[in-house]
């Protein structure tokens, strides 16, 4: 855009007038104008977002973030989706594969995330559910016998470490330690005399059954001195292994273990304190007939 102006020449001078052209450039004054706004809006509203998500990953736990994170992202949807029967023709699996689940390094579906606890299909289905009714039975007793003995005198220290707690693979037992009292020598895989007598007490009691046994050892975080001579794992393993120990002295044939393992403290019954003594626990899991500890 111009504006021309002409100015005229003086009087009595042979000059011709003056033409003065004033170009005016569009937006000239812009930074009078919105467009700064909205940038800086934008900005703000960014590090409003960063702020709330520090503030976010400071004020939770792993498993508050692990909640809020599945609420954007569901995880367990999508694992049902990628799982068992998604799959397509066969998808690489056999016509034998238990429940239709691959057996191979791109799986994304699980048993214990895609099962519910109460599920009535798969292993429980036609004559495996009866199964599962008789081993519900079996369990049910063995807890009451082993709760009637820890109301006797003699196991009168040790009522309150044990724990009773049905999960989606059995039934399992935890043989739990605190402040004031360890199954264990401290620091060793050797059982104290009332903790043995306990396990022999379970053996009793499991050993006319039909059911396969799990045990898992677990430790608190505190450290060794020289780990290379002794650690947490070492530890939770060993004294998985004198538990299982104990239960063969006590009658339960070898063909009847499962899996034995330790876990040292990555799996603590306190969260919020992985120190915690009764992160220390030794867990005998009976198992339901066809479902696998592992």
């Amino acid at each position: 855009m111009a504006k021309r102006a002409t100015i005229p020449a003086r009087p009595g001078s042979n000059e011709p007038p003056k033409i003065i052209v004033k170009k005016i450039v569009e937006g000239e004054h812009g930074h009078h104008g919105g467009a700064w706004k909205v940038a800086y809006a934008d900005f703000v509203t960014a590090m409003m977002a960063f702020f709330l998500l520090m503030w976010l990953l400071g004020a939770t736990t792993e498993k508050q973030r692990k909640s809020i994170a599945d609420y954007f992202s569901p995880t367990l949807v999508e694992t049902k989706r990628e799982s068992a029967g998604s799959n397509g023709l066969l998808g690489g699996s056999s016509l034998t594969d238990r429940d239709a689940y691959p057996h191979k390094a791109s799986q994304t579906g699980t048993r214990a995330l895609t099962v519910p606890l109460d599920a009535q299909g798969g292993p429980d289905s036609g004559g495996g559910s009866q199964l599962r009714r008789e081993d519900i039975q079996r369990f049910n007793h063995v807890r009451q016998r082993l709760t009637s003995q820890l109301d006797t005198v003699k196991f009168k220290k040790l009522r309150n470490h044990v724990r009773f707690v049905p999960t989606r693979d059995g039934l399992r037992i935890d043989l739990i330690d605190n402040a004031d009292y360890s199954m264990f020598a401290l620091g060793t895989t050797t059982l104290n005399g009332e903790a043995a007598e306990l396990i022999g007490t379970v053996a009793e009691a499991v050993k006319g059954m039909p059911n396969q046994l799990s045990i898992r050892g677990h430790t608190d975080s505190l450290p060794y001195g020289d780990p290379r001579a002794m650690n947490n794992w070492m530890l939770s393993s060993g004294r998985a292994e004198a538990t299982r120990r104990k239960l063969a002295m006590g009658g339960i044939v070898e063909r009847r273990f499962e899996r034995i393992e330790g876990v040292a403290d990555r799996d603590p019954f306190i969260e919020k304190d992985p120190a915690d003594p009764r992160n220390r626990r030794v867990s005998i899991t009976l198992l339901y007939r066809g479902v696998s500890g592992r």
